[in-house]
C-alpha cells in the first residue's frame, strides 16, 4: 500500500519568519511547496542543491522590497540566487537559500527603438521571444545560445553567454548599454557608460557611488597586469571583467562589466538596455561532410580565413543521434549522405551579410571545397549548400538540439555536462582536443562533441554514470586534469558556460594578486556574502568558497532508488535537465500545461525531477515499488478516510499527483524531447499506485469505461443524447462529476450509415478464402471510440473514399483501445483491452491486408503503450495512419489534373511529433489528387482527448487554443481548414463554432 510520504525537508526557522514578514508587501508570488522547492534545486548541471523557497517578483520594486527587508539584522542569514530559465550547466543558479525567479513575470520588452538601434527588456525575457519582437524592425539579438527557445537575457547577462557566430557578433557583454540592478541594500543601481571626468562627481556616500569609485580606481591600477595575464580569446570569460570596465584610452568607464559575468554575485539584474544588430539581407550555409571529426577541426581555420559568419561542428556521436530523433526528418535532405563514405564529422559554415558579398564568398569557397574533394584533401567527403532561411534555421535547431541528444546514448553512462566549454586559440584547438581525447579514451570514456570551432570553443561531454560512486570521483579526476590541459594551451576550462561551481579554479588562472581584486569587489558589493555564495568567489574575510566540484549531485540522491526502480521508471530517471520543455513559443507543441501556467512543475523537466523524489521517499520508507504496482487497493472505506483527511494530512505524493493531473497526456514530450521523456506513460504508472490510498473522482471510472458504454448507447442514440444533452443532464454532469460539453452520439450511427454496404459484412472465415493476390484490394478499417460513434461521418465517408480509388473496404468489428482507460493509470484495464484487441489484430495480420485507422492519438497507441503493456504479446500486427496507407497506394492511383483547390492542414501535436514526416505525406496525396495543401504547425489546441473536457481544465483549455490555433483559424477560410485530431475538431467547434473537415473528407470532395 502507498504509505504516507510526510517527511519533507521542512523550512529553516529564519527563513520562515522572513517569507512571513516578506508577504505583507510583496506583489509577486511567494511558493514554499515541496514540489516547487525540488524542480528549483536543479538545473542542466549534474548538481542539485534544495533551496527554502522560490520568490517571483513581479518588479524591480518588488525585488527592491526583497533586498529591504533582508538588510534588518535578524535576517543576515538569509541568502539569494537570482534565477532565469535554469539552463546553467554548472549550477550557477542554485542555492540553498532563497531562489529569486525573474522568469515568470519579469518576461516583457519594454521598449524597442529602431531608429538608434536598441532595446530594453526585463531580465526575465525568453532570447527568441526578444527576437520575435525585434523581427518587424528588421533587428536582432544576435549572441546566439543553442538554449535560445528558453534561456532568459539575464541569465546571459549573468554568465556573459556567447554562442554561434561570435567572432562576428561577440558575447553579450558587448551588446550590454545600460543595467539596471538592485544591490544588496535594496537600492537601485542603473549602470551605463560614464566618462572619465565625470567620475569626480558620483555620490561617493551611497554604495554605488562606493562602488563606481573603488572599482574604476582598481581597475585602472591593475590593468596592464590584467593584460599580460589574460591570453587574448574571443571567449576568454573573467566573471568580472576587470579588462573591460574600462575602453582602451581610459577615457569611458563602463560598471555594467563587472556585473556582466558575475552570476548574480554581486546584484540583481532586473532591466537591461541591448544594442541591436540588423538583420542579415542574405544568408547561405554549407553543410561540409568529412572522414573523420578530427578532420573537420583541423580544417576549420582555414574556413574561418574564409571571412565566414559562423563555422560550427558536431562529431559523429552527435550525427548519429541526431538520426535517431524527430529532429532528422527536418535536416536529413539538407546534410545528404554521401555514397560510399562514412561521415564522421560535420562543419556547418554560414555567410551572412549583402548578397553580393554572400554569394561571391559561397562561390569561391564551393570551388576549392570541389577541388579538395577531387584531389582527397583535408579529409572533405562531400557538401550541401543553401541559400533557404527556414533551412538554415532546420540545420542550427539541429545543432542546438546537440546538447539534449546527447543525453539520449544508450546505456547508465551518459554525456554530461562539467568540462564541456573549454577554450583555447583556434589555431591549438585540434591539436588539445586530440590531447584532449586521449585524456578519455586513457580513462575508457565514451563522448561526444559539438561547439564553435571558429572560436576554439568545443563542447565535450564525457559519459558518466552520476548514480556510480566510481564514476562521481572520477568527474572530479577529470575536471582537475581538464582544467590543467587547457592552462597548458593557452585557454581555461570556461569559455562559454560561466564558472558556478567551478570558481574553485579561479587562483590558478588569475593569479594570488588579481584574484584578491576580485575578492574585493565582491566583498565591495555583497560584504557579508549572501548573494548566490559560494561561486565565483568569495569576501577576503568570508574563507573559502564551499560550492566545488564535489558539490552534491543529482546522482548522490537517485543512488538511494533500487537500480530494478530506475529501470522500472526510465523516462523519469532519463531526464537529464536540459530543458528543451520550458521552450516558450505558443506555436511549439512541447508541453503545453507548462506554456499555460508557467509554473515549472507543470512541466516534463518538473515531473520527472517530482518523481525521482517520490521514488526515493518511497525507498527510504522501505517499499518495494514494484510490488507496490501490483498490490490491490485498500477498501473503499479506508480510502475514502483517506481522502477526508488529505487536506490536514501532509503527503507528498499530493503534490506529485498535482503536477501529474495538470499533463494533458499529448505526448509531444516523447518526440519533442531529445531523450524521449514520456510524462504520459510514467503519469499513468503513479496514478495506478496514488489510487490505492485515495479515492478516484467519477469522472476517472466514466473515462475509463467510455469504450466499453459506447456500444451499448449506440444502440438508442436518440435517447442517450435527449438524457444527456438537456441543461439538467448538463448541470448534473457539471456538479457531480465535472465534465462539461459532453459529445453529442452521431445520429444516423455508423452502423445505420453503412446499412446499404453489404460488402462491409466482416466475417474472418470468408476474408481467409479470398485469394491471396486479390487481398491487397482489401482494406480493413479499423475503428476507434471517437471517430466511430461520435463522427460516425467521418468513417463513413473514408469507407467511400476506399470505395472511390477502387478498393474494397471492410469494417472491423469495435474492439475497445484502451487508450482512456490508460490515461487515467486503469493500467489492469488497459492490458486486459491491448491484450484482447493485440490478438484481434495479429489474427487478422496473417491475411495480408492493410489495416487503417483514422484517429492518429489512438492508431498510435497500438505502437507504443501497448509495446509496454505487453511486450511481446503485442505480436507484429500494423494498424496503418490513412495517410500512410495512402502513400503506399499512392502510385497505383492516377494522377489527377490541377483543380485550383487548396486547403489548410492543421497539424495534431500527438501526430506531429510521433509521425514528423506526416505533413510532407499528406502534401504528396493532395498533389497526386489535384490540389495544394499548406500546412500550420501550431502548438496544442487544448482539448488533447478528455483533458479539455474537464471542468478543471476548461480554462486553461481555452488558453491554449487561444494561444495559436484561434489566430490561425479565424485567419483561414472555413472550407480550406483540415484538422485530422478528433481532439482538435472538437475542439474548433467548441471555440470557433464549426466543424473543420478531415483531409480525408477533402480527397472525397476532389474525387
Amino acid at each position: 500500500m502507498l504509505p504516507l510520504l510526510s517527511h519533507q525537508q521542512t523550512l529553516e526557522p529564519v527563513y520562515l519568519a522572513f517569507l512571513e514578514a516578506l508577504a505583507a508587501d510583496f506583489d509577486g508570488e511567494i511558493d514554499t511547496r515541496y514540489s516547487a522547492r525540488i524542480v528549483q534545486a536543479t538545473d542542466n548541471s549534474v548538481y542539485q542543491f534544495l533551496p527554502q523557497a522560490v520568490l517571483y517578483p513581479k518588479s524591480t520594486l518588488d525585488v527592491q522590497r526583497v533586498m529591504q527587508l533582508a538588510a534588518k539584522d535578524e535576517f543576515r542569514e538569509v541568502v539569494f540566487s537570482a534565477r532565469g530559465g535554469g539552463t546553467g550547466t554548472n549550477g550557477q543558479s542554485l542555492t540553498h537559500g532563497l531562489i529569486l525567479d525573474l522568469s515568470r513575470h519579469m518576461n516583457k520588452v519594454l521598449e524597442v527603438n529602431a531608429e538608434e538601434g536598441w532595446a530594453r527588456v526585463e531580465a526575465g525575457v525568453v532570447k527568441d521571444a526578444l527576437n520575435d519582437a525585434l523581427r518587424p524592425h528588421g533587428f536582432f539579438f544576435s549572441p546566439d545560445l543553442s538554449t535560445s527557445n528558453r534561456a532568459t537575457l539575464g541569465g546571459m547577462i549573468n554568465t556573459d553567454a556567447s554562442g554561434a557566430g561570435s567572432l562576428v557578433y561577440g558575447k553579450t557583454s558587448d551588446h550590454v548599454l545600460g543595467l539596471k540592478s538592485v544591490l544588496i541594500d535594496g537600492s537601485v543601481l542603473d549602470s551605463v557608460p560614464m566618462a572619465a571626468e565625470s567620475l569626480d562627481t558620483v555620490d561617493s556616500r551611497s554604495l554605488a557611488g562606493k562602488l563606481i569609485a573603488n572599482i574604476s580606481a582598481v581597475c585602472r591600477d591593475k590593468r596592464e597586469l590584467v593584460k599580460t595575464r589574460f591570453p587574448r580569446l574571443n571567449r576568454f570569460l573573467t566573471g568580472y571583467d576587470l579588462e573591460h570596465v574600462w575602453d582602451d584610452d581610459l577615457s569611458q568607464f563602463d560598471l555594467s562589466r563587472i556585473l556582466t559575468g558575475s552570476e548574480g554575485t554581486l546584484a540583481v539584474i532586473t532591466e537591461a538596455k541591448v544594442n541591436l544588430t540588423p538583420l542579415p539581407k542574405q544568408r547561405a550555409m554549407v553543410n561540409i561532410k568529412y572522414d573523420s571529426f578530427e578532420s573537420a577541426l583541423r580544417h576549420a581555420p582555414s574556413l574561418v580565413a574564409a571571412s565566414a559568419t559562423v563555422v560550427e561542428t558536431v562529431d559523429s556521436k552527435v550525427l548519429g543521434l541526431a538520426r535517431e530523433d524527430i529532429v532528422w526528418h527536418s535536416v536529413s535532405e539538407l546534410i545528404q549522405e554521401v555514397p560510399g563514405k562514412h561521415i564522421d564529422g560535420l562543419n556547418m559554415v554560414e555567410f551572412a551579410g549583402d548578397e553580393a558579398e554572400v554569394n561571391a564568398k559561397l562561390a569561391a569557397l564551393e570551388a576549392v571545397l570541389a577541388e579538395q574533394i577531387k584531389n582527397g584533401e583535408c579529409g572533405v567527403v562531400g557538401f550541401r549548400s543553401t541559400h533557404d532561411k527556414v533551412s538554415i534555421e532546420k540545420i542550427y535547431a539541429m545543432r542546438k538540439k546537440a546538447v539534449g541528444l546527447l543525453g539520449a546514448a544508450k546505456g547508465s553512462r551518459k554525456p554530461i555536462a562539467f568540462a564541456e566549454d573549454t577554450a583555447v586559440p583556434p589555431e591549438k584547438l585540434a591539436d588539445f582536443i586530440m590531447e584532449f581525447r586521449a585524456l578519455l579514451d586513457g580513462h575508457k570514456l565514451q563522448y561526444g562533441m559539438f561547439g564553435h570551432v571558429d572560436a576554439g570553443v568545443l563542447h565535450v561531454r564525457p559519459a558518466l554514470d552520476m548514480c556510480d560512486p566510481v564514476d562521481e570521483k572520477l568527474l572530479r579526476t577529470i575536471s582537475d586534469e581538464v582544467a590543467a590541459l587547457t592552462l597548458k594551451y593557452g585557454g581555461l576550462m570556461w569559455g562559454e558556460h560561466g564558472k558556478g561551481v567551478r570558481g574553485e579554479y579561479g587562483p590558478a588562472v588569475f593569479g594570488d594578486e588579481l584574484y584578491g581584486v576580485l575578492q574585493d569587489i565582491k566583498g565591495w558589493f555583497d560584504p557579508d556574502n549572501r548573494l548566490n555564495p559560494g561561486k565565483l568567489v568569495a569576501p577576503k574575510d568570508k574563507g573559502e568558497l564551499f560550492y566545488n566540484v564535489d558539490s552534491a549531485k543529482r546522482g548522490s540522491f537517485d543512488r538511494q532508488i533500487p537500480v530494478k526502480v530506475r529501470e522500472a521508471f526510465p523516462d523519469v530517471m532519463n531526464c537529464n535537465g536540459n530543458g528543451l520543455c520550458f521552450n516558450y513559443s505558443a506555436y511549439s507543441p512541447m508541453c503545453p500545461s507548462f506554456k499555460v501556467t508557467g509554473d515549472r512543475i507543470q512541466s516534463p523537466k518538473g515531473r520527472s525531477s517530482l518523481m525521482r523524489e517520490w521514488l526515493r521517499l518511497l525507498e527510504a520508507e522501505g517499499v518495494d515499488v514494484e510490488q507496490l504496482a501490483k498490490s490491490k487497493p485498500l477498501g473503499w472505506l479506508q480510502r475514502a478516510q483517506n481522502s477526508l483527511k488529505a487536506k490536514d494530512e501532509y503527503d507528498y505524493s499530493h503534490e506529485v499527483m498535482e503536477s501529474l493531473k495538470g499533463c494533458l497526456a499529448c505526448k509531444a514530450c516523447s518526440g519533442q524531447c531529445p531523450v524521449k521523456v514520456d510524462v504520459p506513460k510514467f503519469r499513468a504508472q503513479f496514478f495506478n499506485i496514488y489510487y490505492q490510498r485515495y479515492l478516484r473522482p467519477p469522472k476517472d471510472y466514466l473515462v475509463a469505461g467510455i469504450e466499453d458504454a459506447l456500444p451499448l448507447m449506440a444502440k438508442a442514440p436518440k435517447l442517450v443524447n435527449a438524457l444527456s444533452q438537456n441543461s439538467l443532464s448538463q448541470w448534473v454532469i457539471k456538479k457531480a462529476i465535472g465534465y462539461v460539453d459532453a459529445p453529442k452520439l452521431s445520429v444516423p450511427t455508423l452502423t445505420q450509415r453503412l446499412e446499404s454496404h453489404q460488402s462491409l459484412g466482416y466475417d474472418l472465415e470468408s476474408l481467409k478464402r479470398i485469394p491471396a493476390a486479390e487481398r491487397s484490394r482489401y482494406v480493413l478499417v479499423a475503428q476507434d471510440p471517437f471517430n466511430s460513434f461520435y463522427d460516425a461521418g467521418l468513417v463513413y465517408h473514408f469507407v467511400k473514399l476506399i470505395e472511390k480509388l477502387g478498393f474494397k473496404p471492410v469494417l472491423l468489428p469495435f474492439k475497445p483501445n484502451g487508450k482512456p482507460a490508460h490515461i487515467k493509470g486503469f493500467l489492469d484495464k488497459f492490458a486486459a483491452s491491448a491484450g484482447t484487441a493485440a490478438a484481434f489484430f495479429n489474427e487478422l495480420g496473417k491475411l495480408g491486408m492493410p489495416m487503417v485507422g483514422v484517429d492518429p492519438a489512438m492508431v498510435l497507441v497500438y505502437r507504443d503503450e501497448y509495446k509496454v503493456a505487453l511486450g511481446k504479446d503485442r505480436g507484429d500486427f500494423n494498424i496503418k495512419l490513412a495517410n500512410e496507407w495512402l502513400m503506399e497506394v499512392l502510385e497505383a492511383l492516377p494522377q489527377r489534373e490541377l483543380s485550383g483547390r487548396g486547403y489548410t492542414w492543421f497539424s495534431h501535436c500527438t501526430e506531429s511529433t510521433a509521425k514528423p514526416g506526416t505533413a510532407k505525406e499528406w502534401s504528396a496525396i493532395f498533389a497526386r489528387f489535384g490540389a495544394t495543401l499548406k500546412v500550420k504547425n501550431l502548438g496544442c489546441c487544448g482539448m488533447a482527448g478528455t483533458y479539455g473536457h474537464e471542468l478543471d481544465n476548461l480554462a486553461r483549455s481555452q488558453q491554449l487554443y487561444d494561444m495559436s490555433w484561434k489566430e490561425g483559424i479565424n485567419g483561414t477560410s472555413r472550407e480550406e481548414i483540415l484538422v485530422s485530431g478528433y481532439s482538435c475538431r472538437s475542439q474548433v467547434k467548441r471555440f470557433s463554432g464549426f466543424r473543420p473537415k478531415h483531409p480525408l473528407e477533402a480527397l472525397l470532395e476532389l474525387i
